[in-house]
């Protein structure tokens, strides 16, 4: 039997079970198509990103043995489309048997098996071996209940999987240790050096320059840092437990000019093209955590622990319990435009310049500068979700729809009406400036609320209470912000929302 397999480009799995034998009848096939070039505008470090690591990919399975083919972009045999690349392989080879693993997408699920449906000959859909759980997990921990909590998913992902664990009880008797993670930066402390790469990837930059595709954002196509193997992924791995582990848990938070990547792994791209699995992470984390616990403190483990195992399994699961439904929720009926400059970081404010510059440059920012810089101001701004969505599905290198979505349409923008997020996560400019060294150096003033060079922050803060308070009010997390509120007398609130209405009017000028 002549056997097809599909590998996609974030199904990088060296360890699939698929590749345990090599057989001659079974052939492989990985591409580069403008079907998924052209969904929405990438970074051009995302697109080179996952096109390199494929190549790399396919050139070892070759070495292993196995039969591998692969259309590069350029191609003149490439359809641009995935089903029509494997309709054309299913009739040149003779194929009896077609294999793919389940995508993380949604939409490439359902193509997929809608192509399925056209074929004559066998198929078959198998699971990624990625991840901790199945699609249906979480939907199934949550059956019957009205309201989904990360942390009692996080506590059974920890059990089931006995991680940091003591019988039934967690390492130090303590679950969850989020409030040590909220340091601010200080000046003093140095952050370690990175790995630094060499991997030349002009051919592929000019290539897909040439193709006619539409990217954002830029490259040093000579200098490329991101790893395009699992060698090297598992080298940033080792590196991060090294260097940046111990002070993780006070500073992952922390946001600075001073750097783009803070103490951060960096191994989100690796991971989600699975070059990497969330189980080895964790395991060499707590393993290396072991090894040094006198100077490690146990909140900088958890704090990572939970990334991966709470939210990172908890987002999938909330993906494949709500889609297709999720990617049309609009809760608060938002329908404004995307500022122009999220597309250049020209923007007075400085926090948004950064954050917006340094994903530009580097197709990536931490959690905290998308979830409360980009994202709230987003949201404050009363953005459409999709075009807070096509933002960041394009621009960061570890953007797939399945962890995006929800973190941008759930977590950020409040979307989904609570489905992720307790609340809305926005603030006042007093959060940036608790968290970062942002707002010293910038053009509006961090203290005003309203007048000349009043922090934006501040009035779209109310203003969006404000506006949104009979759908909001009664949220328990959130009735001190409107007793707050109402206790401003009317003039003052009156210049607040004028103030936020100039600049609502003006978006494009902040």
């Amino acid at each position: 039997m002549k056997v097809l397999r599909l590998i996609l480009g974030d199904q990088l799995n060296h360890q699939h079970s698929w590749f345990d034998s090599k057989n001659p009848d079974i052939h492989y096939v990985l591409m580069e198509v403008r079907q998924e070039t052209d969904y929405v505008p990438h970074h051009i470090q995302k697109v080179v990103g996952i096109f390199a690591a494929m190549r790399n990919f396919c050139e070892e399975l070759r070495d292993q043995g196995h039969q591998v083919h692969y259309f590069t972009l350029d191609d003149a045999a490439n359809e641009q489309s995935i089903p029509d690349n494997l309709d054309k392989l299913i009739k040149a080879h003779q194929i009896n048997l077609f294999e793919y693993q389940l995508p993380d997408e949604y939409r490439l699920d359902e193509q997929l098996r809608e192509f399925c449906q056209t074929l004559d000959i066998q198929w078959k859909a198998v699971d990624s071996e990625h991840f901790y759980t199945t699609r249906e997990e979480l939907g199934d921990f949550f059956k019957g209940k009205k309201t989904y909590l990360m942390e009692s998913f996080y506590r059974h992902m920890r059990k089931k999987h006995d991680v940091m664990m003591e019988g039934k009880e967690p390492v130090s008797g303590q679950w969850n240790y989020d409030k040590s993670n909220r340091k601010k930066l200080p000046e003093h402390v140095d952050i370690p050096q990175r790995s630094s790469r060499n991997h030349d990837v002009s051919e592929l930059a000019d290539l897909i320059e040439q193709a006619g595709v539409k990217t954002i954002g830029s490259m040093n196509p000579s200098n490329f840092q991101w790893p395009i193997t699992r060698r090297e992924a598992l080298a940033d791995l080792d590196l991060f437990c090294k260097r940046f582990l111990k002070s993780f848990g006070d500073y992952q938070d922390a946001m600075t000019s001073r750097t783009p990547f803070g103490f951060h792994s960096l191994l989100s791209f690796a991971m989600n093209v699975k070059l990497i699995s969330p189980k080895e992470v964790v395991d060499r984390v707590v393993d290396h955590w072991h090894q040094y616990e006198q100077e490690i403190d146990i909140s900088s483990v958890e704090g990572f622990v939970r990334q991966i195992i709470g939210w990172r399994e908890y987002m999938r699961g909330i993906y494949w319990a709500k889609m297709p439904d999720y990617a049309e929720l609009n809760s608060l009926d938002h329908t404004n435009k995307l500022p122009s400059w999220y597309w250049d970081g020209n923007t007075k404010m400085n926090c948004l310049h950064h954050a917006i510059g340094q994903s530009l440059d580097h197709a990536y920012a931490h959690h905290i500068q998308r979830l409360m810089i980009t994202g709230n101001f987003a949201l404050l701004a009363g953005t459409d979700p999709n075009e807070v969505d096509q933002w960041y599905l394009g621009i960061y290198i570890d953007a797939i729809e399945w962890v995006e979505i929800t973190n941008t349409r759930g977590m950020s923008q409040f979307a989904d009406g609570g489905i992720v997020g307790t609340k809305p996560y926005v603030s006042s400019s007093n959060y940036i400036h608790k968290m970062s060294d942002y707002c010293k150096s910038c053009h509006y003033s961090q203290s005003k609320k309203v007048g000349e060079k009043a922090c934006p922050f501040n009035s779209l803060y109310w203003n969006f209470y404000d506006r949104h308070r009979e759908q909001l009010e009664k949220n328990p997390r959130i009735g001190m912000i409107y007793r707050t509120w109402d206790k401003m007398d009317h003039e003052t609130k009156e210049a607040i929302l004028q103030q936020a209405s100039n600049y609502l009017d003006h978006l494009d000028d902040l």
